[in-house]
């Protein structure tokens, strides 16, 4: 379903397809539109359910450490910080994380990374505070987390922390099942080397309102808390997931390659949003609209409506909401 427009000069010339949906406080579909109930990857939206597996498993994290173990970070100078700081809480150092060597994902910090003289590394990698978090777990229950002979290929050890037979993954998995609803249907690789879980769009909506509604005394609850309460942690100073968390009171989201996006509302309400073609721009700018479209708003929200195309230099027209989707 066409859910963006890209307008330049007052042209339509283009348009970005893909799926969204908004479930009740009861896990329920109350809104949606596109295909909802088929198996997707909701990359790194995961990442809080990943995380509460391994709070249920021993890992002593709150706070912005805590967000950042569920982060996908830009690669900002207090985000290597905390990753050293939770490697360091296990009696480890970065030498331990198996994220793929990266630059910072955010522009400004990748150009500060390089002018220090720093290269491609693990740490900078966006995923390596949720593989901190991985070791400090394995850790906390004595569990084996590598395998030499597998470090750096695609094929996991059996003592591999990534593997989806670990006894860390496994916990995982029951973590996103609990918390979607539903089974995992597929099992792949995700970019940073740990398992990826298929579930269906609607059941990583419902994920998030869970956790948007849970008590501050409970996992989900210290999650979503943490994410609200350090939202750069979770994302980084410049990017649109920490700026809407920062507007909207109770607002809690996570957004995942591939342009995949979920919310969670304070009433207990999940939004989640999937763009077909993969291209990030199409992200904000849907789930922007779908917060409209429930009476949710914000000048914050208005800004992410519309994302700017340039020509010469200067604005001449933005990828926006397609106007019959969100009717």
């Amino acid at each position: 379903m066409i859910l963006a427009d890209v307008v330049r000069s007052g042209f339509v010339e283009g348009h970005h397809r893909g799926s969204v949906v908004v479930t009740a406080p009861d896990g329920s579909v109350e809104w949606s539109a596109g295909v909802i109930d088929e198996p997707m990857f909701p990359r790194s939206s995961n990442k809080p359910m990943q995380a509460l597996g391994m709070l249920r498993n021993g890992l002593e994290l709150d706070g912005e450490l805590l967000a950042l173990a569920g982060a996908s970070h830009s690669g900002e100078s207090f985000h290597l910080d905390g990753v050293r700081r939770i490697l360091a809480g296990a009696g480890l150092d970065e030498s331990a994380l198996r994220t793929p060597p990266a630059y910072p994902i955010d522009d400004q910090a990748r150009d500060e990374w390089v002018r220090a003289g720093h290269g491609l590394d693990r740490i900078t990698m966006n995923c390596s505070g949720k593989h901190a978090a991985m070791l400090a777990t394995c850790v906390a229950n004595d569990w084996p987390f590598h395998d030499d002979a597998n470090a750096d290929g695609a094929v996991w050890g059996p003592n591999d922390y990534r593997s989806p037979n670990h006894p860390l993954q496994q916990a995982i998995r029951t973590a996103v099942e609990d918390s979607a609803g539903e089974k995992v249907s597929y099992v792949a690789v995700d970019g940073c080397g740990a398992p990826i879980l298929a579930i269906t769009l609607s059941g990583l909506a419902r994920s998030f309102g869970l956790f948007a509604a849970a008590p501050a005394d409970t996992l989900e609850g210290r999650v979503a808390n943490a994410f609200r309460s350090h939202p750069e942690y979770a994302s980084g100073s410049r990017r649109d997931e920490s700026a809407l968390m920062h507007a909207i009171p109770g607002l809690f989201c996570k957004a995942g390659a591939e342009s995949v996006y979920a919310v969670g509302l304070a009433d207990g309400r999940g939004l989640a949003v999937k763009i077909d073609d993969g291209t990030p721009r199409a992200r904000a700018v849907v789930m922007a609209a779908t917060l409209q479209k429930l009476g949710v708003d914000h000048e914050e929200i208005t800004k992410q409506t519309r994302s700017p195309l340039y020509g010469g230099g200067i604005e001449v027209g933005a990828v926006q909401p397609h106007p019959k989707a969100f009717a």
